[in-house]
């Protein structure tokens, strides 16, 4: 019986077995460039919510300010993060496609002192 019982098991395992990627690839997603002024590339902090203000996630670009995130399809708000030396930059209401990345340019003002 107890041989029957892992032969079973076994075959289950293997039905079930999946051939895929253990981290699924997205399809969807938003990717773009943080800018300071009009024309210096800005490594920042950026953070994504829900229309209703839950935290999706937090990122940060890479030293060109370019940044790609995978996420799921459906609307949600960019705000990047205040930066010393900066005058901010807008909060962007945007909508993911199903599989299509939404572009995204963020401007950072140089700040007054």
């Amino acid at each position: 019986m107890n041989l029957k019982f892992l032969i079973g098991i076994s075959i289950l395992l293997i039905a079930t077995w999946s051939f895929h990627s253990p981290t699924p690839r997205s399809e969807s997603g938003i990717e773009g460039q943080v800018w300071m002024g009009t024309s210096q590339p800005y490594q920042t902090t950026l953070t994504v919510n829900t229309p209703g203000g839950g935290l999706v996630m937090q990122f940060q670009t890479d030293a060109a300010g370019h940044f790609r995130i995978p996420l799921a399809p459906g609307e949600y708000i960019l705000h990047p993060e205040a930066s010393t030396g900066t005058s901010g930059a807008v909060d962007q209401l945007f909508v993911v496609q199903p599989g299509r990345y939404t572009q995204m340019v963020v401007n950072y003002g140089i700040g007054m002192r």
